[in-house]
This record gives structure tokens, C-alpha cells and sequence, in this order.
């Protein structure tokens, strides 16, 4: 089979063995795959795939289901997408079949394969690790990422005014258009965040460069949640502010969590949140695909910072 891998900076399709299907598990000719910012960064050679996991580029895809193994629940033609540590940018891919979510009503499959990874991240740690209540304020850096699209409709799901902090005012009116409150221009005046809140938890992909300010915007019993280091790994902390404040600082990462884990997360996705795209509440906001033979294309455009939403590769054109 066909499969996209990062090589010295760039993107390559190459040949690869088609893996086994065994017990607990389901194969999935992907139609495409979801693009997000750790491609990026495995492309780069600076991410690698968690042990045991493909080192083919994708960690979400959609697609058709092409054989089970023994102990699954999915049928051979069940259109699915897929959670994945990688793998997701081949023509096909073997997974724990409790990593499949079924595509919701309405979605095309190349849709599809923009929900898996933000969406479970977004409701992973806005509402499972934060444990935001109804009515608390939230605060979402890089809003109209692929998240940070997700978490804002979430917010506004789950009754949650949310505020964006983004690169231009085009993406402010996205974020605004999703259900934002307002927001500010990373470039301009981070401090006038201050005029906004203060907020009960952060969701932050950008680390160090932030820490001070976070802290600084978070009200009492605040939770600030970090799910990346896009502007350092390091930063200097007020620990009074932290005690005083009684603010919990979390960690996050979802790629090289455990099987069970990710089992649950989607089985309360599926529960909670999969109803309201039926509903027409959540959109995947899929904002532009690329075909196979744009993969290097597709990688571009996101490393742009000019896309608002998702990106999906095309890899079977007849399903998606």
C-alpha cells in the first residue's frame, strides 16, 4: 500500500507491507486523512510516533471498513473515522476497532476525517481534565486552529462563553462567526485580555511564552490547561500568584495515551458530543482538500497559519 512519511523535511509517498488485522481490531480503506499541527512536526523529524505505533504520517482518518477481526462490533462496509497515534496517510490502516467512531449523519467521509483528533482533544481537556462547569469563561489561544474551532463550538454546546486569542482579524470573525465572545490579535495587545477576563480555565497550545500571562488572566480555582509548546518550553512563574490563586497548571498530551484510555475518551465522544452534528450544532468546518498528489501542498497550506478550521488529503476520491 501507498503511505506518506516525513523524510528530511518533506513529505514522500512509499510503499509499505499491509499490516494484519487480528483480534479487537478493524481495517479501514481510508478515503482521507485529517491533517493537524503534529504532522508538522513529524514531518520535521521532531515528533516521532510513540513505540509500536506506524511511523506513516495521520493521526485521524476516515474511511470504509474492509475486514474485522474476532471480537469486534463493526461490519465490513461501515463508513468510520478513526483516532489514531499514526498511520492515518495510507491507503489503509489497522486500528483498535474502539478507536472507530461512526460518521455522523450528513457527513461526507473526507468531513469525517477532520473530527476524530480535535474534537477529542478539545472535549479531553475542556471537560474531562478541566472539568468546565456551565456558565464558567474560557479562554482558547490559536482559536481558529483545528481545536481551537472545535472547543469554540463545544463551549458554545455546552453553554460556556469563550474568548479567542488569534493572528488576524479574519480569523477573529471565524472564531466570533463559530460562537466566540470576542477575542484579541496575538501580534497587537495580549494584555487587553486582561479587560476580558478573568477566565475559569485556559486551553493553551503555546507554552512558555504564555505562561506568565495565563497565569496572570486566570480568576480563583482557575485551570490551565497546556497542550503545546509552540512558543517554548520554558518560562519564569509568580508562585504566590500560582498558591494564591489556587490555579491547577495541567499537561496534556492524547497521542501516546494508552488504548483504554483512548477507548473511553470516544465512547464518551460518542455519547456526548457525536449527537449535536445530527443536531447540525457542530460543524467539522472542513476548510480546504488536497489530493493525494498535493500531500506536500496540504502541508504548506497548514504550516501557513492562513487556514481557519481543517484540512483533509484525499486518498481515495470514489469515497470521499
Amino acid at each position: 500500500m501507498k503511505a506518506l512519511q516525513g523524510v528530511e523535511g518533506r513529505v514522500e509517498w512509499q510503499e509499505r507491507p499491509s499490516p494484519d488485522c487480528d483480534a479487537g481490531q478493524i481495517r479501514v480503506r481510508v478515503a482521507a486523512a485529517g491533517l493537524n499541527r503534529a504532522d508538522l512536526l513529524q514531518r520535521a523529524g521532531s515528533y516521532p510516533p510513540p513505540p509500536g505505533a506506524s511511523d506513516t504520517l495521520g493521526l485521524e482518518c476516515a474511511g470504509v471498513v474492509s475486514e474485522v477481526g474476532p471480537g469486534v462490533d463493526w461490519n465490513v462496509g461501515d463508513r468510520v473515522c478513526c483516532l489514531l497515534a499514526g498511520g492515518g496517510m495510507a491507503q489503509e490502516v489497522v486500528l483498535d476497532a474502539r478507536h472507530a467512531l461512526p460518521v455522523p449523519e450528513g457527513l461526507s467521509l473526507a468531513q469525517a476525517a477532520a473530527l476524530p483528533e480535535v474534537y477529542a482533544t478539545a472535549w479531553l481537556n475542556l471537560f474531562q481534565l478541566a472539568r468546565l462547569q456551565p456558565g464558567e469563561k474560557v479562554l482558547l489561544h490559536a482559536g481558529a486552529s483545528g481545536v481551537g474551532s472545535a472547543a469554540i463550538q463545544l463551549c458554545k454546546a455546552f453553554g460556556n462563553p469563550c474568548w479567542v486569542s488569534v493572528g488576524s482579524e479574519e480569523r477573529l470573525a471565524h472564531c466570533i462567526a463559530l460562537g466566540a465572545q470576542g477575542g484579541v490579535l496575538r501580534k497587537q495587545n495580549l494584555e487587553s485580555l486582561r479587560e476580558l477576563g478573568p477566565f475559569d480555565v485556559i486551553l493553551d497550545p503555546v507554552g512558555g511564552q504564555y505562561a506568565e500571562l495565563n497565569l496572570g488572566l486566570l480568576a480563583r480555582d482557575g485551570r490551565w490547561v497546556n497542550i503545546g509548546l509552540m512558543g517554548g518550553r520554558e518560562a519564569r512563574l509568580d508562585m504566590a500568584q500560582l498558591l494564591g490563586k489556587r490555579v491547577q497548571v495541567i499537561g496534556s498530551t492524547l497521542r501516546n495515551r494508552d488504548d483504554g484510555f483512548k477507548a473511553e475518551l470516544l465512547a464518551d465522544l460518542r455519547r456526548q458530543v457525536w449527537p449535536l452534528f445530527a443536531e447540525g450544532r457542530l460543524d467539522p468546518l472542513l476548510q480546504r482538500r488536497f489530493s493525494q498528489d498535493e500531500a506536500a501542498d496540504a502541508f504548506a497550506a497548514l504550516e501557513s497559519n492562513q487556514i481557519a478550521g481543517k484540512i483533509a488529503l484525499v486518498l481515495d476520491p470514489d469515497l470521499a
